[in-house]
Protein backbone atom coordinates (compact mmCIF):
# COMPACT_ATOMS: atom_id res chain seq x y z
CA UNK A 1 0.00 0.00 0.00
CA UNK A 2 1.43 3.69 -0.90
CA UNK A 3 1.04 6.50 0.53
CA UNK A 4 -0.78 9.33 -1.46
CA UNK A 5 1.93 12.04 -2.85
CA UNK A 6 0.85 15.80 -3.39
CA UNK A 7 1.09 16.90 -6.76
CA UNK A 8 2.81 20.46 -5.96
CA UNK A 9 0.53 22.14 -8.06
CA UNK A 10 -2.37 20.66 -6.93
CA UNK A 11 -4.11 19.57 -4.58
CA UNK A 12 -5.05 16.07 -5.50
CA UNK A 13 -3.29 12.89 -5.25
CA UNK A 14 -0.94 11.89 -7.87
CA UNK A 15 -3.04 8.94 -9.47
CA UNK A 16 0.02 6.42 -10.31
CA UNK A 17 -1.82 4.43 -8.16
CA UNK A 18 -5.43 5.24 -8.57
CA UNK A 19 -7.93 2.69 -8.28
CA UNK A 20 -11.09 5.04 -8.94
CA UNK A 21 -10.92 8.00 -11.22
CA UNK A 22 -13.96 9.96 -12.25
CA UNK A 23 -13.49 12.20 -14.67
CA UNK A 24 -16.12 15.44 -15.69
CA UNK A 25 -19.49 13.49 -14.88
CA UNK A 26 -22.78 14.96 -15.16
CA UNK A 27 -25.94 13.08 -14.13
CA UNK A 28 -29.39 13.71 -14.94
CA UNK A 29 -32.45 12.24 -13.28
CA UNK A 30 -35.91 11.73 -15.72
CA UNK A 31 -33.83 13.16 -18.75
CA UNK A 32 -33.94 16.83 -17.48
CA UNK A 33 -33.44 17.21 -14.13
CA UNK A 34 -29.45 17.87 -13.93
CA UNK A 35 -28.17 16.47 -10.33
CA UNK A 36 -24.32 16.37 -10.73
CA UNK A 37 -22.78 18.91 -12.73
CA UNK A 38 -18.67 17.87 -13.58
CA UNK A 39 -17.82 16.03 -11.19
CA UNK A 40 -14.31 14.47 -10.73
CA UNK A 41 -12.66 12.68 -8.04
CA UNK A 42 -9.85 10.05 -7.38
CA UNK A 43 -9.51 7.22 -4.76
CA UNK A 44 -5.82 6.08 -4.85
CA UNK A 45 -5.43 2.50 -3.90
CA UNK A 46 -5.29 1.18 -0.31
CA UNK A 47 -7.09 5.02 0.22
CA UNK A 48 -9.55 6.27 2.43
CA UNK A 49 -11.31 9.04 0.56
CA UNK A 50 -14.82 11.57 2.04
CA UNK A 51 -17.16 12.31 0.19
CA UNK A 52 -18.37 15.33 2.66
CA UNK A 53 -21.74 17.76 2.29
CA UNK A 54 -25.29 18.47 3.24
CA UNK A 55 -28.12 16.19 2.55
CA UNK A 56 -29.36 16.36 -1.10
CA UNK A 57 -25.22 17.78 -2.08
CA UNK A 58 -25.62 14.63 -4.66
CA UNK A 59 -23.04 11.92 -2.40
CA UNK A 60 -25.24 9.25 -2.71
CA UNK A 61 -25.99 10.09 -6.74
CA UNK A 62 -22.40 9.94 -7.13
CA UNK A 63 -21.98 6.57 -5.45
CA UNK A 64 -24.84 5.29 -7.37
CA UNK A 65 -23.15 6.80 -10.54
CA UNK A 66 -19.79 4.93 -9.62
CA UNK A 67 -21.54 1.65 -8.58
CA UNK A 68 -23.96 1.66 -11.90
CA UNK A 69 -27.38 1.79 -9.91
CA UNK A 70 -29.21 4.82 -11.06
CA UNK A 71 -31.09 3.06 -14.13
CA UNK A 72 -33.48 1.93 -11.39
CA UNK A 73 -34.13 5.22 -10.46
CA UNK A 74 -34.46 6.61 -13.83
CA UNK A 75 -31.24 8.25 -13.44
CA UNK A 76 -28.31 8.07 -15.92
CA UNK A 77 -24.88 9.93 -16.86
CA UNK A 78 -24.57 11.93 -19.84
CA UNK A 79 -21.11 12.67 -19.54
CA UNK A 80 -17.89 11.89 -18.54
CA UNK A 81 -16.47 8.87 -17.80
CA UNK A 82 -15.92 6.19 -14.37
CA UNK A 83 -12.68 4.11 -14.25
CA UNK A 84 -12.36 1.19 -11.81
CA UNK A 85 -8.67 0.29 -11.79
CA UNK A 86 -7.60 1.80 -15.37
CA UNK A 87 -10.31 0.39 -17.32
CA UNK A 88 -13.69 2.08 -18.61
CA UNK A 89 -17.20 0.70 -16.14
CA UNK A 90 -19.89 3.39 -16.33
CA UNK A 91 -21.41 1.04 -19.08
CA UNK A 92 -21.13 -2.74 -16.61
CA UNK A 93 -23.99 -3.93 -14.81
CA UNK A 94 -24.15 -3.67 -11.43
CA UNK A 95 -23.22 -7.53 -10.71
CA UNK A 96 -20.11 -7.16 -13.26
CA UNK A 97 -18.68 -4.47 -11.54
CA UNK A 98 -18.83 -6.15 -8.35
CA UNK A 99 -17.14 -9.44 -9.83
CA UNK A 100 -14.16 -6.67 -10.77
CA UNK A 101 -14.29 -5.98 -6.98
CA UNK A 102 -16.04 -2.58 -6.79
CA UNK A 103 -19.09 -2.91 -4.36
CA UNK A 104 -21.53 -0.15 -2.49
CA UNK A 105 -22.74 -0.27 0.77
CA UNK A 106 -26.22 1.80 0.53
CA UNK A 107 -27.65 4.12 2.81
CA UNK A 108 -29.70 3.19 5.34
CA UNK A 109 -28.53 -0.48 5.57
CA UNK A 110 -30.91 -2.53 3.64
CA UNK A 111 -30.38 -6.14 5.24
CA UNK A 112 -32.52 -8.65 4.44
CA UNK A 113 -35.01 -8.67 7.40
CA UNK A 114 -36.57 -11.97 7.18
CA UNK A 115 -32.45 -13.73 7.23
CA UNK A 116 -29.84 -14.11 10.39
CA UNK A 117 -26.78 -12.59 10.36
CA UNK A 118 -25.02 -15.26 9.08
CA UNK A 119 -27.68 -15.90 6.00
CA UNK A 120 -26.97 -11.91 4.90
CA UNK A 121 -23.77 -12.45 5.15
CA UNK A 122 -23.44 -15.46 2.54
CA UNK A 123 -25.98 -13.56 -0.10
CA UNK A 124 -23.04 -11.40 -0.20
CA UNK A 125 -20.72 -13.85 -1.29
CA UNK A 126 -23.22 -15.18 -4.19
CA UNK A 127 -20.48 -14.03 -7.43
CA UNK A 128 -17.95 -16.08 -6.34
CA UNK A 129 -16.37 -19.47 -7.64
CA UNK A 130 -13.85 -20.49 -5.42
CA UNK A 131 -15.32 -23.03 -3.73
CA UNK A 132 -17.04 -24.03 -0.04
CA UNK A 133 -14.11 -23.57 1.93
CA UNK A 134 -12.81 -20.31 0.46
CA UNK A 135 -16.16 -19.07 1.33
CA UNK A 136 -16.40 -20.53 5.15
CA UNK A 137 -12.93 -19.11 5.87
CA UNK A 138 -13.83 -15.67 4.48
CA UNK A 139 -16.94 -15.79 6.93
CA UNK A 140 -14.82 -16.24 10.31
CA UNK A 141 -12.71 -13.50 8.94
CA UNK A 142 -15.54 -11.54 8.99
CA UNK A 143 -16.45 -12.58 12.56
CA UNK A 144 -12.97 -11.48 13.84
CA UNK A 145 -13.50 -8.29 12.46
CA UNK A 146 -17.32 -8.07 13.76
CA UNK A 147 -17.34 -10.02 17.22
CA UNK A 148 -20.74 -8.56 17.46
CA UNK A 149 -22.27 -10.55 14.58
CA UNK A 150 -20.48 -13.40 15.67
CA UNK A 151 -22.58 -13.46 18.63
CA UNK A 152 -25.93 -12.68 16.48
CA UNK A 153 -25.31 -15.22 13.76
CA UNK A 154 -28.41 -17.08 14.22
CA UNK A 155 -30.85 -13.79 14.93
CA UNK A 156 -32.62 -12.48 12.40
CA UNK A 157 -31.03 -9.56 10.77
CA UNK A 158 -34.24 -7.45 11.10
CA UNK A 159 -34.33 -7.94 15.26
CA UNK A 160 -30.82 -6.82 15.90
CA UNK A 161 -29.78 -2.81 16.29
CA UNK A 162 -29.14 -0.22 13.54
CA UNK A 163 -25.46 -0.64 15.03
CA UNK A 164 -25.59 -4.25 13.80
CA UNK A 165 -27.25 -3.72 10.61
CA UNK A 166 -24.57 -1.83 9.28
CA UNK A 167 -21.93 -3.91 10.52
CA UNK A 168 -24.07 -6.42 8.79
CA UNK A 169 -23.58 -4.53 5.47
CA UNK A 170 -20.24 -3.86 5.44
CA UNK A 171 -19.53 -7.42 6.64
CA UNK A 172 -21.91 -9.44 3.38
CA UNK A 173 -19.78 -6.44 0.78
CA UNK A 174 -16.74 -7.71 2.24
CA UNK A 175 -17.51 -11.26 1.70
CA UNK A 176 -17.63 -10.33 -2.38
CA UNK A 177 -13.88 -10.16 -2.02
CA UNK A 178 -13.68 -6.50 -2.69
CA UNK A 179 -10.99 -4.33 -3.59
CA UNK A 180 -13.19 -1.13 -3.06
CA UNK A 181 -16.33 -0.45 -1.20
CA UNK A 182 -18.56 2.58 -1.85
CA UNK A 183 -19.70 3.17 1.92
CA UNK A 184 -22.93 5.33 1.76
CA UNK A 185 -23.93 7.04 5.51
CA UNK A 186 -22.50 4.83 7.44
CA UNK A 187 -22.98 6.92 10.57
CA UNK A 188 -26.86 7.86 9.65
CA UNK A 189 -29.38 7.05 12.72
CA UNK A 190 -26.41 5.70 15.04
CA UNK A 191 -25.10 6.34 18.32
CA UNK A 192 -21.59 8.12 18.94
CA UNK A 193 -20.07 4.96 20.04
CA UNK A 194 -21.21 2.87 17.84
CA UNK A 195 -20.53 5.56 14.89
CA UNK A 196 -16.39 5.27 15.98
CA UNK A 197 -16.55 0.97 16.48
CA UNK A 198 -17.86 1.10 13.27
CA UNK A 199 -15.10 3.36 11.40
CA UNK A 200 -12.65 1.88 13.65
CA UNK A 201 -13.01 -1.54 12.05
CA UNK A 202 -13.39 0.83 8.76
CA UNK A 203 -9.95 1.80 9.74
CA UNK A 204 -8.49 -1.71 10.01
CA UNK A 205 -10.26 -3.23 6.82
CA UNK A 206 -7.96 -1.18 5.11
CA UNK A 207 -4.95 -1.33 7.16
CA UNK A 208 -5.07 -5.35 7.02
CA UNK A 209 -6.76 -6.39 4.08
CA UNK A 210 -5.68 -2.93 1.45
CA UNK A 211 -9.78 -2.48 0.63
CA UNK A 212 -10.25 1.41 -0.90
CA UNK A 213 -12.75 3.07 0.59
CA UNK A 214 -14.56 6.10 -1.01
CA UNK A 215 -17.19 7.71 1.83
CA UNK A 216 -20.02 9.24 1.87
CA UNK A 217 -20.96 10.85 4.74
CA UNK A 218 -22.59 13.88 6.36
CA UNK A 219 -21.18 13.61 9.40
CA UNK A 220 -18.14 15.60 8.33
CA UNK A 221 -15.59 15.35 11.69
CA UNK A 222 -15.79 11.93 11.95
CA UNK A 223 -15.12 11.84 8.32
CA UNK A 224 -12.58 13.60 8.06
CA UNK A 225 -10.49 11.66 11.10
CA UNK A 226 -10.23 8.88 9.34
CA UNK A 227 -10.03 9.68 5.49
CA UNK A 228 -6.84 10.71 4.26
CA UNK A 229 -8.02 13.02 1.76
CA UNK A 230 -11.88 14.80 0.76
CA UNK A 231 -14.13 16.24 -1.63
CA UNK A 232 -16.94 18.50 -0.95
CA UNK A 233 -19.59 18.69 -2.26
CA UNK A 234 -22.63 21.13 -2.86
CA UNK A 235 -25.83 21.33 -5.24
CA UNK A 236 -23.83 18.75 -7.49
CA UNK A 237 -20.25 20.33 -7.76
CA UNK A 238 -16.75 20.03 -6.20
CA UNK A 239 -16.44 23.14 -4.08
CA UNK A 240 -13.14 22.18 -2.18
CA UNK A 241 -11.06 18.83 -2.38
CA UNK A 242 -7.69 18.54 -0.09
CA UNK A 243 -5.82 16.37 2.04
CA UNK A 244 -8.16 15.64 5.20
CA UNK A 245 -6.28 17.70 7.86
CA UNK A 246 -5.98 20.89 5.36
CA UNK A 247 -10.20 20.65 5.41
CA UNK A 248 -10.09 20.44 9.01
CA UNK A 249 -8.12 23.32 8.98
CA UNK A 250 -9.99 25.64 6.86
CA UNK A 251 -12.04 28.48 8.22
CA UNK A 252 -15.37 27.68 5.90
CA UNK A 253 -15.02 23.90 6.69
CA UNK A 254 -14.87 24.80 10.19
CA UNK A 255 -17.61 26.82 10.03
CA UNK A 256 -19.97 25.44 7.88
CA UNK A 257 -19.88 21.61 8.55
CA UNK A 258 -17.59 21.12 11.94
CA UNK A 259 -19.91 24.02 13.73
CA UNK A 260 -16.86 25.99 14.51
CA UNK A 261 -16.09 29.77 13.87
CA UNK A 262 -13.29 32.17 15.42
CA UNK A 263 -15.06 35.51 16.44
CA UNK A 264 -18.20 36.37 16.32
CA UNK A 265 -21.02 34.02 14.73
CA UNK A 266 -21.84 35.15 11.48
CA UNK A 267 -24.95 34.82 9.00
CA UNK A 268 -24.90 31.42 7.89
CA UNK A 269 -27.08 33.23 4.78
CA UNK A 270 -25.38 36.04 4.68
CA UNK A 271 -22.00 33.97 4.74
CA UNK A 272 -23.41 31.19 2.18
CA UNK A 273 -24.95 34.22 -0.27
CA UNK A 274 -21.26 35.86 -0.59
CA UNK A 275 -17.93 34.26 1.05
CA UNK A 276 -18.63 31.13 -0.02
CA UNK A 277 -19.42 31.75 -3.37
CA UNK A 278 -16.96 33.82 -3.71
CA UNK A 279 -14.29 32.05 -2.26
CA UNK A 280 -15.27 28.06 -3.54
CA UNK A 281 -16.91 29.03 -6.95
CA UNK A 282 -14.82 31.79 -8.04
Amino acid sequence: MTSAVQNPERNEPQRAETVLTVNNIEVVYDHVILVLKGVSLHVPKGGIVALLGANGAGKTTTLKAISNLLHAERGEVTKGSIEFNGERVDRLSPNELVRRGCIQVLEGRHCFGHLTIEENLLTGAFTRRDGNAAIKHDLEAIYAYFPRLKQRRTSMAGYTSGGEQQMCAIGRAMMSRPSMILLDEPSMGLAPQIVEEIFEIVRKLNATEGVSFLLAEQNTNMALKYATYGYILETGRVVMDGPAPMLRENEDVKEFYLGVSEGDRKSFRAVKSYKRRKRWLA
